[in-house]
């Protein structure tokens, strides 16, 4: 039986959503579930069981599976990783608590410092010491290693050893030595090497990847270790692929061994899904904006690629407080998330104010319509209150929503300590979790020197389609586009992204005195490496696209951007095209070039990915009436207005019509203003063409004003 069939899973805070896709058949299902926090893997089986029966399809005959989890974020966030020990360079003990030395809110006296995850008693220094060069300055003590592992396995019984020693970036030699040694002794204990996971300047932020990987290591191998026999047990034997915080896909051992480079995996689903359309529909820059049940997510899309970054914080003790986590380095799509989603409880907080999130719901007990047991009004109760969400039609019917219930929780609530009603508190909840999103997203673009009237938007997650209209409007943004299963396209993302690498080295140098052989010899050793890699994560003879990188500022700058270079080998005359990209690299960042001032590498990046899978959710149309009737929706602006309501399983490509209107699919609803023209194009997404009455007439227009200031 030919193992043709793939399914996406994404594991959000609220529900579980499914896609299936056979080509051969011609097949394509989507599913969602709510998720079980408990067990996230019941939630992936029962769901995956569901499409198994209404597709007709065996379990030999899926090929892959693909999924992405909040099992680490969570892990770092609620502080309930393993107990972990770390191998330190003598005198460099408190690395981790001295950090940046910078205060994440300088207005706060009593501001509490960053937690560690690893106490000071469980940071042991040995002696030995590699210069920045690479060299050695003292040899490593294997007795000092030795005695401290013993004591650290035998007296403190940890369960995950990190080793980050000084320099080793440079020169891995004296962590692999201290590597032999531990696995002599105890062959199982999981070890993490700083050299291994970022070999990057920096060792602060090098010692933290190395811990964090260390911290969430035994829980990711107990739960790949669940998640594969759960799927044994309902006769799958396929691959089992993890989504990377990058974007690409990785095979399961590689995670087991990697662990923390999955921390942004859910999301980075999302963006990829997005990137695929944008590529579809020829949308060269475009916002994507995913909103689920607990979060709101934005990044850009530009050229058909997420924007990426190298560097992440996690474990945020203050949420949205740049500085309050654990800086890692590994590499993650560029976007931001707040606490925005169809779950966030809005309440009145001492000062007499309606404040929306960050606290959700989640899905137990979920928002007070879900009849769960919820008891306080979230942005998904005020979206049913007024008109956006069919209370007979959430999830194709198959959950039932309480509207009675929901006026009842608003008016006790909210409308009777602000003194208003239970309409005015749902208009108050949707305006302010609105324009939370649009402040977000507007410092997002003019951080990157972006403007926003300049892109499409692109909403989807279950609550993303409902709230792309109003976002659109504050943005001034003049395209919206809603995909085909808006609700559970971050699970399409799983499927279209390519199994990826991204390996990266350190050496400091100046471009005019870089030592091109050992530069060279870096792009050769990540080559090796990530070949390897990918070819444990395909079958067949595919072409690998690849990319050569670095990291590169001007000497004295303490931050880099990321360049990209001419492939290999590099030379001395290689240095004129290099400095070139780096100057349109840091013109189209800052908006000006320095002159004569030397230019410096940091870090040398190679990456590679196979081809991607090109595959739709467009579903036959269906013969039915696509109108289903009217009701009362408000719009910001607007008022309520009669709107039509639509079935989009009916809307035929080429379809045109003016709003107000409601397109309602199984799991979601997208809401149309009366000054927006709806396309339904080839590919099924709907394509909103909003009338800002003149402030951005087009996209053209509005790039047009933006060269013309700059």
């Amino acid at each position: 039986m030919k193992r043709t069939t793939r399914i996406g899973v994404d594991i959000g805070g609220t529900f579980t959503d499914f896609v299936l896709h056979d080509e051969s058949r011609g097949i394509t299902r989507i599913g969602k579930r709510l998720t079980t926090p408990d067990a996230p893997s019941r939630a992936i089986v029962e769901g995956i069981q569901r499409l198994l029966t209404e597709t007709n399809t065996d379990p030999a005959q899926i090929g892959g599976i693909v999924h992405g989890t909040t099992l680490i974020t969570n892990t770092v966030l609620e502080r309930t990783g393993a107990k972990v020990g770390l191998l330190c360079t003598e005198g460099f003990r408190d690395v981790l608590e001295m950090g940046r030395e910078s205060r994440y809110d300088v207005d706060d006296l009593f501001l509490p410092p960053v937690p560690v995850i690893v106490p000071r008693r469980l940071r042991r220094p040995v002696r030995g010491r590699m210069l920045a060069s690479g060299n050695e300055f003292e040899p490593l003590s294997v007795e000092d290693v030795v005695r401290e592992v013993g004591w650290l396995v035998e007296s403190e019984r940890i369960e995950a050893l990190a080793i980050a020693f000084m320099h080793a970036y440079r020169n891995p030699a004296h962590e692999r030595r201290a590597l032999e040694a531990v696995r002599a002794l105890y062959p199982n204990l999981l070890v993490t090497l700083s050299s291994d996971v970022a070999p990057e300047i920096r060792e602060y932020e090098r010692t933290n990847t190395a811990c964090v990987n260390a911290y969430v290591q035994p829980r990711v191998h107990a739960y790949m270790s669940r998640l594969t026999a759960d799927l044994a047990g309902i006769g799958f034997e396929g691959d089992l692929y993890i989504m990377l915080s990058g974007g690409g896909i990785t095979t399961i051992d590689d995670a087991r061994r990697f662990p923390v480079r999955l921390i942004e995996s859910g999301p980075a689903a999302g963006a990829m899904a997005a990137a695929f359309v944008a590529r579809q529909v020829g949308e060269d820059r475009m916002i994507a904006f995913d909103m689920g049940g607990t979060t709101a997510k934005m990044c850009l899309i530009e050229q058909g690629r997420p924007n990426l970054k190298h560097e992440f914080e996690a474990g945020r003790i203050r949420k949205f407080k740049q500085g309050s986590g654990l800086p890692l380095r590994l590499t993650v799509i560029d976007l931001i998330e707040i606490g925005t989603g169809g779950g966030s409880i809005a309440a009145v907080d001492a000062n007499g104010l309606m404040k929306v999130g960050p606290r959700s719901a989640g899905s137990d007990p979920g928002p007070v319509a879900y009849g769960r047991g919820g008891t306080e009004p979230t942005v998904t109760d005020a979206d049913l209150v007024l008109g956006c969400l069919n209370p007979q039609f959430f999830l194709g019917g198959e959950m039932a929503l309480s509207l009675d219930a929901v006026e009842k929780a608003m008016q006790v609530r909210l409308g009777d300590p602000l003194g208003i009603d239970a309409m005015a508190a749902a208009r108050g909840i949707q305006a302010i979790a609105n324009e939370t999103m649009a402040a977000a997203t507007r410092m997002h673009l003019a951080e990157r020197g972006r403007d926003p009237r300049t892109h499409t938007l692109f909403a989807f997650g279950g609550a993303g389609a409902v709230h792309g209209y109003a976002l659109a409007r504050l943005l001034k943004v003049p395209r919206l586009i809603v995909p085909m299963g808006a609700g559970v396209i971050s699970a399409l993302g799983f499927l279209v992204a390519a199994p990826a690498v991204d390996e990266v080295r350190g050496y400091v140098t100046r471009l005019e005195g870089a030592d091109w052989s050992a530069v060279n010899a870096l792009f050769a050793q990540m080559e090796a490496a990530g070949r390897d890699l990918l070819a444990r994560a395909t079958v067949g003879d595919e072409e690998i696209a690849v990319r050569w990188q670095a990291d590169m500022r001007y000497v004295g700058q303490g931050f880099e951007v990321t360049v990209d270079l001419p492939k290999g080998p590099l030379s001395a005359s290689s240095v004129p095209a290099i400095r070139k990209a780096f100057d349109a690299a840091y013109l189209e960042r800052f908006g000006r070039v320095v002159k004569d001032v030397a230019i410096e590498a940091v870090n040398w990046r190679w990456g590679a990915s196979l081809p991607e899978q090109n595959i739709t959710l467009a579903y036959a149309c269906t013969q039915s009436e696509a109108l289903r009737g009217e009701r009362e929706v408000y719009f910001e602006g607007h008022g309520f207005t009669k709107t039509k309501v639509y079935d989009r399983y009916a809307l035929k490509p080429g379809v045109r019509m003016a709003g107000p209107a409601v397109v309602e699919e199984r799991e979601s609803s997208c809401s149309l203003g009366p000054d927006c023209v709806l396309t339904v194009d080839r590919y099924h997404n709907l394509i909103i063409d909003i009338d800002h009455g003149g402030r951005a007439a087009s996209r053209k227009d509005a790039r047009l004003a933006t060269e013309e200031t700059a």
